[in-house]
């Protein structure tokens, strides 16, 4: 509910300070007095866009602060737990418009956007009149207050959820198929890479192990005959058997020889032992150079193959084993794309039939929903002096989205056997008033009472009996909440529990804007000035007093 709204340096407002109370508010005055610059300026704290001047002539800067009192279970107190903002029952707005046009606003003394301030507004303020484009007139919103008034939210949260799992379903759908034909693009290189390295085998190492071999099988044909002829001059042929003779003649000298003979005998012994160890060595050599020829053939072709696969898939040749494993899981992955597919397939045709279902369901809920609302708004439009209009919510088939597949429409018949058309083009401006605040009523009825409620000029176009209808429906709309109500209508008027009177004042050579509570006497002559003009007769204190009795 707002409890108060102060206004400083705002368009012909030099300060204004209001105090507004429960039930029905009316602001009355002549045309021009400034009515609609409060409405601007509450509009402006709740960060609505609107006129880009606004801060009064001579001012730095023009400021608006308005404070609403939050029940609890209020919606906007999740607007500002989102926000991180501090919440309490009492919720205070301020925002500031400067000279050069910067608009700054706070939220309980935190620094907010513009848009913090409008997500808020949607929960604190109902703005309807005849240029009501926020709200009843708009035809993209007709759906939504359909959806209120069915109570449809646990069904429309589940066509929500149905519709995301039947988009997630497409999705895999797709990137599956995109895959698909990617990796079919290059079956025949895949399928063809894949029996290649398949049959050459490569592991991890095998390059450099072969580069090795071969490059030792290469120098062994080099290095080999002098080996051999080496081996040949340190056997028996040559000099072991030298000195294995040697060692006999001195051997068999020494008894002769008195002893010179032993220490020579005992080198000749150790040439020997490091002579045999010297062969064997050298034969072992022989040996392991032994090779067949083919072998380094074979050993250069594999090599070369390895490399050449390298070159070929440009990847270093220890890495051709992990891309033999890639190109494997890519062939499976093809030849198990197309069952992938199917079960895909399958999945999105489950998706969207369990969409369809509570689509189905919704759709089944808005129509009855439809039904009830018209009887609703015809009851109410009969007191409004309009029993032979129609109206009627025109439920059809719209494309699937989150949404639900419908589309929703008010559309009214004002005159027996007159085609329906759109709300907004069918109705004149009294008829479009009545229509509005009939619907006000019903809706108001089924979701229940939270918002303020402002009525711009409502009743414009309507008086006498008529008047006193919407008076009284408005009236019946602000038990148990708040409505403000700027009115031409003294019927309309007489009803209100609050009454504040908006005037001019020319300031030397500047005209301001005053709001002026009014007790009940001067109620009554603000009423009959309502009835009469600018001349007061006693005919219209009369009529004054009885509208304000009745």
């Amino acid at each position: 509910m707002l409890r108060a709204l102060e206004i400083r340096d705002m368009l012909i407002i030099e300060r204004l300070e209001l105090e507004f109370q429960p039930g029905l508010n009316v602001l009355t005055g002549e045309t021009g007095a400034g009515k609609s610059i409060l409405l601007d300026s509450l509009g402006f704290v709740l960060g609505w866009r609107g006129r880009a001047e606004l801060v009064r002539t001579g001012a730095e800067q023009g400021e608006v602060v308005a404070e609403f009192e939050l029940p609890e279970g209020h919606a906007a107190w999740a607007v500002l737990e989102e926000a991180g903002l501090p919440a309490s029952d009492e919720l205070i707005l301020r925002r500031v418009n400067t000279r050069d046009g910067r608009k700054t606003g706070w939220v309980n003394d935190r620094r907010v956007s513009g848009e913090v301030l409008r997500r808020l507004s949607e929960t604190l303020v109902e703005l309807h009149g005849q240029h009501d484009d926020r709200g009843l007139l708009d035809p993209r919103g007709h759906r939504s207050i359909l959806d209120l008034y069915a109570g449809a939210g646990e069904s429309l949260t589940e066509v929500r959820r149905r519709w995301r799992a039947v988009g997630t379903a497409r999705k895999e759908l797709e990137t599956a198929q995109a895959a698909l034909e990617a990796v079919q693009a290059e079956e025949e290189f895949l399928r063809h890479a894949v029996d290649e390295l398949g049959k050459l085998d490569p592991q991890p190492g095998e390059e450099t192990e072969l580069d090795a071999r071969r490059r030792m099988m290469q120098s062994a044909e080099k290095i080999r005959d002098d080996i051999a002829q080496a081996s040949s001059a340190l056997g028996y042929d040559g000099a072991e058997g030298a000195m294995a003779n040697a060692l006999r003649w001195l051997e068999g000298a020494a008894d002769k020889a008195e002893g010179r003979l032993e220490a020579p005998i005992a080198a000749l012994a150790r040439a020997m032992a490091e002579l045999d160890e010297a062969a064997t060595g050298v034969a072992d050599c022989l040996e392991a150079l032994e090779f067949n020829p083919l072998e380094l053939e074979e050993a250069e072709e594999r090599l070369f193959a390895i490399r050449g696969l390298a070159r070929k898939h440009q990847v270093m040749p220890d890495d051709l084993p992990g891309l033999a494993a890639d190109l494997s899981e890519k062939l499976a992955a093809l030849d198990a794309g197309e069952a992938r597919i199917g079960d895909l397939r399958k999945a999105v045709d489950k998706a969207e039939a369990e969409y369809d279902a509570v689509a189905s369901a919704l759709t089944e809920m808005r129509r009855t929903a439809a039904g009830a609302l018209d009887k609703a708004v015809a009851a109410e439009l009969a007191p409004l002096k309009m029993e032979r209009a129609v109206f009627q919510t025109a439920v059809t088939e719209a494309t699937a989205g989150p949404d639900g597949r419908d589309m929703v429409a008010f559309t009214v018949a004002t005159n027996p056997g007159a085609p329906a058309g759109p709300l907004n083009k069918i109705a004149s401006g009294g008829e479009l008033s009545r229509f509005l605040l009939a619907l006000k009523v019903c809706l108001t009825e089924a979701q229940g009472r939270g918002a303020t409620m402002i009525f711009d000029e409502i009743d414009r176009g309507v008086g006498g009996a008529t008047a006193d209808a919407v008076g009284r429906r408005l009236k019946a709309l602000s038990e148990g909440g708040q409505v403000l109500v700027v009115t031409h209508s003294p019927q309309v008027a007489a009803l209100g529990g609050h009454h504040w009177r908006v005037a001019k004042r020319v300031d030397g050579e500047v005209t301001l804007s005053e709001v002026v509570p009014l007790a009940e006497g001067e109620r009554e002559d603000e009423i009959a000035r309502m009835l009469s003009g600018d001349t007061v007769t006693k005919e219209a204190r009369a009529a004054a007093r009885a509208l304000l009795k009745a």
